[in-house]
């Protein structure tokens, strides 16, 4: 990857436990039309935790409290190589009832259920490598 050109983003792998079990919050994005999992671009200055806590916030509504990191993704795009730094984190409080207005849906899934709904093979993985916030301190 070209450092020159490298675009940084962070997100979250946001949870919480229900009556059923944990489940995951996905997001679906207008402009792009698909399935994600809540993240975007650092701001100036600003570091990879604070823009992980600020994206989940902004595109679900969560205050979220990191339990722990659950890996990177890297990728090229038409304006650069671009690294995603995700954390494993749970939801806190009730959800603001304003969110991003790039995001038209957010999900709460089952693991698996959303592992078959995010598009992004890359971001699959992720999903595959912890299957619940339990295992993040295995």
């Amino acid at each position: 990857m070209n450092q020159s050109t490298l675009i940084r983003a962070a997100g979250g792998l946001l949870w919480r436990l229900t009556s059923v079990g944990q489940e995951i919050a996905i997001v679906h994005r207008r402009r792009y039309d698909d399935w994600t999992l809540p993240k975007g671009k650092l701001e100036e200055g600003e570091s990879w935790i604070d823009a992980a806590l600020r994206e989940v916030k902004e595109e679900t509504g969560y205050d979220a409290k990191i339990i722990g990191f659950a890996g990177a993704i890297a990728y090229d795009t038409d304006k650069g190589s671009k690294i995603v730094r995700f954390w494993h984190m749970t939801a806190c409080g009730s959800p603001s009832t304003q969110i991003d207005n790039e995001v038209a849906e957010v999900l709460w899934l089952p693991r698996d259920a959303a592992r078959e709904r995010i598009q992004y093979p890359l971001e699959q993985v992720l999903l595959d490598v912890w299957k619940t916030p339990e295992e993040v301190s295995l």
